[in-house]
């Protein structure tokens, strides 16, 4: 892993942990907003083996963006050199800058930056500038202002539930969102066994709220299911195994493992769903945690199975 400090790479980090040896995120870096967007001016740059950067791109499908925020896709492996551009399946190459690594994106736009070199991106490519880097921003952005120029009627970002769907965000974050790379990268047994106690209860707790509720804040979709949603897809595929998070998988919660077909099937999603590319980066990017970089062949789910929500 690498991060640029001042504009130059500095290869050779690690999963950054505490004294206690629980993982540690560092925060983003460009938090900006647009007012007035404008179709075709704007370009995502993401990763589809990333659950960040998978919100942005479940929202743009489910909102009929495609053809108003074009993406870029980085190469699924995640090596010294950071994200990289390539010619693998799946992957589309920089149309702005051409460049080779994600990084030069960042000092493109910032010289002189430090920090890590994150998906999603969001970039102006009139002034070629970095919008935002925050996935949870930029998925925002999306619902609430690049909706004015989406033809789809979907509200995923209601002003009236706006600070439930907040709340609930919130809530699942620590324990599940990140709380999955809590336990997988942690280095003492304490921290490990912390995170893995906050991610079963905090499943625990989405199972039985699903049991009752089509969706997390009501019998609509909204930001707080994608955010959700992109965390529960990796789950059984790669979190499961290789972060050993293996108290129970999502297939055995029959409320979540429906939510998770449900979201699936609805259009557009499935084609922001890239396996391989997931598989992949999580097998094959982390040394530390999977040292021979052996991807693992299973499982073999049917996402698209009578979810039974409706």
């Amino acid at each position: 892993m690498g991060r640029l400090v001042d504009g130059q790479w500095r290869t050779g980090e690690v999963a950054p942990t505490d004294d206690g040896g629980a993982f540690q995120r560092e925060e983003t870096t460009f938090r900006g907003t647009i007012e007035a967007p404008e179709a075709g001016r704007y370009l995502l740059y993401v990763s589809y083996a990333c659950p960040w950067a998978h919100r942005t791109l479940v929202a743009r499908a489910l909102l009929g963006l495609q053809d108003a925020i074009d993406v870029s896709v980085v190469d699924p492996h995640m090596g010294e050199d950071g994200w990289a551009f390539s010619q693998r399946a799946g992957c589309v190459p920089d149309p702005i800058f051409g460049a080779e690594f994600l990084r030069e994106v960042y000092t493109a736009a910032k010289p002189d930056y430090t920090g890590k070199v994150t998906v999603p991106v969001l970039l102006d490519t009139q002034t070629k500038t970095i919008v935002n880097n925050e996935s949870r921003e930029v998925l925002r952005l999306l619902c609430t202002e690049f909706s004015k120029i989406s033809d789809a009627r979907i509200d995923l970002c209601p002003a009236p539930k706006r600070s439930e769907i907040d709340a609930m965000i919130d809530a699942n974050y620590g324990p599940i969102n990140n709380g999955v790379y809590r336990a997988g990268f942690a280095k003492r047994q304490p921290a490990y066994d912390e995170a893995i106690d906050d991610l079963f209860s905090a499943l625990d707790r989405c199972e039985r709220r699903l049991r009752e509720s089509r969706f997390l804040c009501g019998d609509t979709l909204t930001e707080a299911d994608i955010c959700l949603f992109t965390t529960l897809i990796r789950f059984d595929v790669v979190y499961h195994t290789h972060f050993k998070c293996n108290v129970k998988r999502i297939v055995d919660y029959p409320a979540l493992w429906g939510f998770v077909r449900d979201i699936y099937q609805m259009p557009g999603v499935a084609q922001t769903c890239n396996f391989d590319h997931i598989r992949r980066h999580y097998y094959g990017s982390h040394p530390d945690v999977n040292p021979h970089g052996i991807i693992a062949r299973g499982p073999a789910l049917d996402y698209q199975s009578d979810h039974g929500r409706a």
